[in-house]
């Protein structure tokens, strides 16, 4: 029987890896960062009915609530754009950033392409770009001895002059976003430094894109073996699916798939899954650490 080929994105994934390893993200120009809150706990990942959505990673959940006539942000769009800002707040020290006089151009930095139509790249970015500086967030670490609270907004003022059917146009305005002040200080403060090529090529998937951050995170600071079972797993990342029976093994096998991904991306990784969770080990973060900081 003649050996069956890999799909076009797996093939791709490979390749991408291969140049992932063989240039350091600093060296490459592909430095980038997330913010931590981010990585704890993670948005949406598929269109979310009503105003409301929480993730929780045992003691600490994210709280994040929209106005009613722009929606929740979802999808890999907002995490992108999450990377970005925080990248550029960290490079710049800015809480006022240029998103550039045109849209194709901010695409391009996002590692997208645009394309129009009703389920195009070009009017995704627009609406999600809305929902994600619309919605206010709220971060919530609680124990045994009390709670701590922390809301913020990610965007203070934006204007977004992009105009969706001539993406390529230059606008007469700036287009620009004035990060909120907490928000701003979390991100350049403490800061998860990622690989921007790892997540431009993970981008089709949410949830790869949160196990790349996560994991990555994870292994900067990990010191011994740790089980994280599938129910706290389900819990940070698998809001989307149901507590029941069939929801848990939906959710595992979605995770699997995606952990599959970014292991392609990211082969430092020591993640294996098993009956009980996942089993993390002490390894190298995707960015090496040579990084000092912002």
């Amino acid at each position: 029987m003649k050996p069956r080929t890999a799909p076009t994105s797996i093939r791709t994934l490979i390749t991408e890896s291969l140049a992932i390893e063989a240039e350091e993200a600093t060296e490459a120009g592909a430095l980038g960062f997330m913010a931590r809150a981010m990585t704890l706990a993670c948005l949406p990942h598929s269109r979310v009915e009503g105003l409301e959505f929480e993730r929780t990673n045992g003691p600490y959940t994210l709280s994040i609530m929209s106005p009613s006539k722009v929606g929740l942000p979802y999808g890999s769009i907002p995490r992108l754009l999450l990377a970005w800002l925080t990248t550029e707040a960290v490079r710049t020290g800015q809480r006022e950033l240029e998103l550039g006089d045109s849209m194709s151009g901010f695409m391009r930095q996002l590692g997208l392409v645009p394309t129009g139509g009703r389920w195009g790249s070009v009017g995704r970015l627009k609406d999600q770009t809305t929902r994600l500086f619309a919605s206010s967030f709220t971060a919530i670490y609680r124990d045994k001895t009390g709670v701590s609270l922390m809301g913020h907004k990610i965007a203070e003022h934006a204007s977004v002059w992009w105009e969706p059917k001539a993406p390529d146009q230059a606008s007469l305005w700036l287009s620009t976003v004035t990060l909120g002040e907490p928000f701003f200080r979390e991100i350049t403060e403490r800061p998860v430094p990622v690989d921007m090529r790892a997540l431009h090529a993970l981008k089709r998937s949410p949830m790869a894109l949160d196990v790349y951050t996560w994991l990555t995170y994870r292994q900067s600071y990990l010191k011994k073996p740790t089980q994280v079972p599938w129910d706290a797993l389900q819990g940070q990342f698998g809001a989307d699916y149901p507590r029941t029976s069939q929801g848990r093994r939906n959710f595992r096998k979605g995770f699997c798939h995606a952990l599959d991904k970014v292991r392609l991306v990211y082969r430092g990784a020591r993640a294996t899954p098993s009956v009980t969770g996942l089993l993390l080990a002490p390894g190298r973060p995707h960015v090496s650490k040579r990084w000092a900081g912002p």
